[in-house]
């Protein structure tokens, strides 16, 4: 019988990861499953891991003496107390209607199931693609961690709402190209599952640089492929994905326990939203509120490092809530928690400096003292990147006619037009 399980489990990933049976394991048990790299691992503590598989997971735990409690899904009551998908939908329909000169809601593609993958656009003058700094939120690509989800949709709202009495809000829409999708995983947040209709974890779904050769959607699944095309269309510098079932911000490489080359800026960036949200930076198990992802746990295959490693988008995970599917009534107790958190992190993206012209080139960036930060190519004559403060040095070379130019610039993190 252990034979057979394991087989199945072996054949059920030859195309990808399946997540249809959730077990808690104790982490002296863990040895037991280290080189078993076809199930799927998450959130460790210093009591267990969440281990996730195809059918038969769970028999194949037993028959090789591991012990595991089984990762039961939230009661129908705290499901039916949460707006259904025609409901979000319906409302992300209602706020966009009401605030047309600064939100547009748009679908970048559909789930296995059909239903719509929305992004709200917020902008100044959101019908135009304007020479902005783009910023992303997504959340929810786990369908059963729902808090980011509601969190999402209430930013919306209150972007909106602030525009015309928030200074802040106003000067950060005027000169910043928001996006929020507020659920990647629509269909998994129906049933609700961690992964999509056809069981895949999309967090296990995207390229590795570790292991892929390019950044390809071939064979992946349709919520995927949807990120990595609007990803492939934008020019996005900084953005973060949102998660449940701890509280802190997890910042890259989680492939790899090498260092990111921007490892102090990405944890800064991170520190910057945990400090002010009082749970998180007060967390006893992170220290400030953040964590490196590979320190933590390695994975492979997530949204957060392919971000980067093929677009120069810098992303962090933010987990919200211990609970994955918490109570309703305690939203707005999350809300208020992490709003400053989220509205100061999109302001972040503005901690750069942008490029426009109408050649291809590469751009190398010296800090001042004289550290090379690295060379960058831009895509359509637009590049943007986010730096720590301070004064940076840009040699400028046009790829058709190889002429340089030069310029200084200061980053001093303030939201204003930042392109030379």
């Amino acid at each position: 019988m252990k034979l057979f399980v394991l087989l199945s489990l072996m054949l059920s990933y030859a195309q990808a990861k399946s997540v249809q049976e959730g077990y808690y394991v104790f982490k002296d048990d863990f040895s037991k499953l280290q080189n078993l790299s076809e199930l799927t691992f998450d959130h460790f503590t210093n009591e267990s891991v969440e281990v996730y598989g195809p059918e038969g997971t769970g028999e194949y735990l037993k028959d090789i003496g591991v012990r595991a409690l089984l990762i039961s899904r939230p009661s129908m009551k705290d499901v039916d107390n949460y707006p259904s998908f025609s409901q979000v939908e319906a409302r992300l329909k209602k706020i966009a209607a009401s605030y047309p000169n600064i939100l547009k809601l748009f679908s970048i593609g559909k789930s296995v199931e059909g239903r719509d993958l929305w992004v709200m656009k917020i902008s100044d003058n959101v019908g135009q693609d304007e020479l902005e700094p783009e910023v992303k939120y997504i959340s929810s690509m786990h369908g059963d961690e729902i808090t980011g989800r509601e969190l999402c949709l209430n930013l919306i709202e209150d972007l909106a709402k602030g525009y015309a009495t928030s200074n802040e809000i106003r000067r950060l829409i005027d000169h910043t190209e928001i996006f929020i999708m507020p659920s990647m995983n629509p269909d998994g947040s129906q049933r609700p599952t961690r992964g999509n209709a056809k069981w895949v974890d999309l967090n296990r779904d995207f390229p590795d640089f570790t292991r892929d050769q390019s950044s390809t959607t071939l064979g992946r699944q349709p919520e995927t492929k949807a990120v990595m095309n609007f990803q492939a269309e934008r020019h996005f510098a900084l953005s973060a994905n949102f998660h449940g079932g701890a509280v802190v911000v997890n910042y890259p490489w989680d492939t790899t326990y090498d260092p990111h080359p921007f490892d102090s800026l990405v944890r800064d960036l991170s520190l910057k939203y945990a400090a002010l949200n009082r749970p998180m930076a007060s967390s006893s198990e992170f220290p400030m509120g953040v964590t490196n992802g590979a320190e933590w746990y390695v994975l492979k295959g997530g949204m957060q490092d392919w971000s980067y490693f093929w677009y120069d988008d810098l992303q962090v995970t933010i987990e919200l809530s211990d609970t994955k599917w918490p109570s309703y009534r305690l939203i707005p107790k999350f809300y208020r928690d992490n709003k400053n958190s989220m509205i100061r992190y999109l302001s972040l993206v503005h901690q750069g400096f942008g490029l426009k012209r109408n050649f291809n080139y590469k751009v190398s960036i010296t800090q001042e003292g004289g550290a090379k930060l690295g060379e960058y190519f831009s895509r359509d004559g637009e590049f943007y990147k986010v730096l720590e403060l301070g004064k940076y040095t840009l040699e400028i070379e046009n790829l058709n006619n190889h002429t340089l130019e030069k310029s200084v610039i200061e980053v001093d993190g303030k939201v204003r037009d930042h392109y030379l």
